[in-house]
C-alpha cells in the first residue's frame, strides 16, 4: 500500500486528506487499529525519528511523548527510583521493562502538555509499557512492533479507536523532502547531521570537565530539539528532558518557558506535593491539572473553600515562593540545549537557576563572548557545537 486515506487534515473542514509515497514505493507504516488523522501523523513520524536517532545515539531504549509536532518529554529508558513512581503514579510493585521505563520517564517530563499525547517507542511495545498507556489519556502510538499481549491491552483504549501505528524500522527517506505551502512547493536536504559525543569536543568555557552522565544528558537534548518546532530550548536530567521550551519566537522567552518546565518537574517531588491527599476515584487528567495550579501562582483557583473539597481529602498549605525558591535551589547537574546560539548572556542566568551546569549551543553570536563570560561567572562547562538544529 503506498496511499492512505485519513480521517482529515489539520482541522476537520480540511478534507479529503492523506499520506501518499511520491516514487510509488510502499509506505513505511501499517495501522493495527484506529484511524490517524494529518496531525497524527505529524506527530507519529516526527517522534519516530527522534527515538530512532536517539536509541542510536545512546544504545538505550528510548521514548517520546509528542503534542502538536513537538516533544513535550522524551527520554531513555533508565529504570525508576522510588520518587519516581510517586511522580508518575506508577504503581509500587509493578514489573516495567526499559522501554516503558523511557515512555513513563518522557510522559513525565510535562504531564499537563502530555494530555492527549502520540507516544513514541524505538523498541517493540510491550505489556508492561501497554498497561501503563492504557490508563494515560493518549491519541496513539508509534513503534517498529507490538506483542501480542501488549496489542490486546491496547485496542480496546478508546472504545476501540486507539490509534496503533507499527513502522519498519529499516525504512530510510530520500535526500531530498519537499512540501506545499500556500500552493508553492518548498525542497531541501532531508537533515542527517548526527549527533554524538564528538560533538560536544570544543569546550569554549574554563571548565571543560563534562562527565559522562552530562554528555549523555547533552545528547538527549540535542535530539529531542532536531524534532522541536523553533525556536527552541531543552532542560535534560538523568537521560530525560525535563523542560521543553519550543515555538518561541525569542531565545529567552525559549529559556524561560523550558525553565519553568523543569523547575515544575523538580517541584513535584517536594515532600509536600508527594503528600497531597486526593478524594477517591478523582481522574489522573484532574489530579495532574490540580497538581499544576496548586504549585502555580493561581493557586487559590484550586484551593477556595467549597472548590478544594473537589480534588483534596484534606486542604494542602501552598508552598510560598520562598519555599518553591529554596526547593528548586536544590537543584543541580542540569544539562540545557539549544537550536541556535545564545544572542545573549541572560539565557544563561535563566538557565542557572534551574540547576544548570552544561550547556551546547552552536555558537556564532557576535555576543559569544559575553556568553562565555556568564557561563565562566558560574563555573559552567559550555560547548560550542557549530551546528544549528531549527526543525519548522
Amino acid at each position: 500500500m503506498n496511499e492512505l486515506e485519513l480521517k482529515y487534515g489539520c482541522n476537520p473542514s480540511q478534507k479529503p486528506a492523506k499520506i501518499f509515497m511520491r516514487d510509488g514505493s510502499e509506505l513505511p507504516v501499517k495501522v493495527l487499529n484506529g484511524r490517524p488523522g494529518y496531525i497524527n501523523f505529524l506527530d507519529a513520524l516526527n517522534s519516530w525519528q527522534l527515538v530512532k536517532e536517539l536509541k542510536e545515539a545512546t544504545g538505550l531504549p528510548s521514548a517520546a511523548s509528542f503534542k502538536h509536532v513537538s516533544p513535550a518529554g522524551a527520554s531513555v529508558g533508565k529504570p525508576l527510583s522510588e520518587v519516581d513512581r510517586q511522580v508518575y503514579f506508577v504503581d509500587k510493585n509493578a514489573e516495567l521493562s526499559p522501554i516503558a521505563c523511557a515512555y513513563i520517564r518522557a510522559r513525565g517530563a510535562d504531564r499537563l502538555s502530555s494530555y492527549g499525547d502520540w507516544a513514541a517507542l524505538s523498541d517493540v511495545c510491550d505489556a508492561a509499557t501497554a498497561r501503563y498507556l492504557k490508563n494515560e489519556v493518549s491519541d496513539g502510538v508509534i513503534a517498529p512492533g507490538y506483542t501480542e499481549e501488549a496489542l490486546a491491552i491496547l485496542k480496546p483504549k478508546k472504545k476501540g479507536g486507539y490509534n496503533i501505528v507499527q513502522i519498519d524500522p529499516e525504512y530510510v527517506p530520500g535526500p531530498q523532502e519537499t512540501k506545499d505551502v500556500f500552493g508553492v512547493t518548498f525542497e531541501q536536504g532531508h537533515n542527517v547531521s548526527k549527533i554524538g559525543p564528538e560533538l560536544f569536543q570544543n569546550i569554549v568555557t574554563k571548565n571543560k570537565a563534562l562527565p559522562p552522565e552530562a554528555l549523555t544528558d547533552l545528547i538527549v537534548a540535542l535530539i529531542t530539539l532536531k524534532y522541536t518546532q523553533s525556536n527552541s530550548v531543552c532542560y535534560v536530567k538523568d537521560g530525560q528532558a525535563i523542560g521543553v521550551g519550543a515555538g518561541q519566537q525569542s531565545r529567552i522567552h525559549c529559556t524561560r518557558l523550558a525553565g519553568q518546565k523543569a523547575d515544575n518537574w523538580l517541584l513535584r517531588r517536594h515532600p509536600r506535593v508527594l503528600g497531597l491527599e486526593f478524594v477517591e476515584h478523582i481522574r489522573r487528567p484532574d489530579r495532574d491539572n490540580a497538581i499544576d495550579v496548586f504549585l502555580s501562582d493561581e493557586y487559590e483557583d484550586v484551593l477556595a473553600e467549597g472548590v478544594w473539597q473537589q480534588t483534596f481529602a484534606v486542604k494542602p498549605e501552598p508552598l510560598t515562593k520562598e519555599e518553591k525558591k529554596a526547593w528548586i535551589a536544590t537543584q543541580s547537574g542540569v544539562t540545557c540545549g539549544s537550536d541556535a546560539f545564545f544572542p545573549f548572556g541572560d539565557n544563561v542566568e535563566r538557565a542557572r537557576k534551574s540547576g544548570v551546569q552544561y550547556i551546547a549551543e552552536p555558537g556564532g553570536s557576535v555576543r559569544d563572548d559575553d556568553v562565555i563570560a556568564k557561563a565562566d561567572k558560574y563555573g559552567m562547562v559550555m560547548a560550542f557545537t557549530g551546528l544549528r538544529l531549527f526543525h519548522h
